[in-house]
């Protein structure tokens, strides 16, 4: 018999924790976590380390990297010519083969030359974003996006936005292609 402030159910059966599994999209995660981890490092090996040996990185506004070496070259010419470089990932997306990784990175450019850029002591800081596609726990392709007009500006190669030196600039640009395109129609009439 049940004594007061006593029920005459049954004690519940200690509730089984389920086993944690990792999910594909998480490990898919995890990967390009600890990806951008070695970039922020300056790791080279590391990133290598993350990349089939016959990956492809296509920076859009640099060009297409062909397998390891020369990805991991492209990071250590990165970091010998932004030697502060610095890393932060802000937010990342993750499916069962894909993760996009938005970033921001800064430093200065006081180094090496750069894309056959010599250095000029500015700082750069730039936003962008990568689309990794991971298979076997490796990255098989990327395609990184980031505004490489805003590192020409920043570096001293374009003059700053909305300045009258880009406006000069802009000016002369549009002069030469309106002169290329009455000779063109001329050429085109005779």
């Amino acid at each position: 018999m049940a004594q007061a402030g006593e029920s005459d159910k049954p004690e519940p059966a200690a509730e089984k924790k389920p086993r944690r599994r990792i999910t594909k999209r998480k490990a898919v995660e995890q990967h390009a976590r600890s990806y951008f981890d070695a970039i922020a490092r300056r790791d080279v090996e590391a990133i290598g380390e993350h990349w089939r040996e016959d990956g492809v990185d296509d920076f859009v506004p640099i060009g297409v990297l062909r397998g390891r070496p020369e990805i991991v070259e492209f990071f250590r010419d990165t970091f010998a010519a932004i030697p502060d470089f610095e890393m932060t990932v802000t937010r990342v997306v993750a499916g069962e083969r894909e993760a996009g990784v938005e970033w921001r990175s800064r430093g200065n450019f006081t180094g090496a030359p750069f894309q056959g850029i010599d250095p000029t002591g500015k700082p750069v800081e730039l936003r962008g974003f990568d689309l990794l596609e991971i298979e076997d726990g490796e990255i098989v392709s990327n395609t990184a996006y980031y505004d490489g007009a805003a590192f020409a500006r920043q570096v001293g190669m374009l003059p700053p936005e909305g300045s009258s030196a880009e406006r000069a600039m802009k000016s002369t640009f549009n002069a030469v292609t309106r002169v290329r395109k009455a000779l063109a129609e001329r050429t085109a009439g005779s």
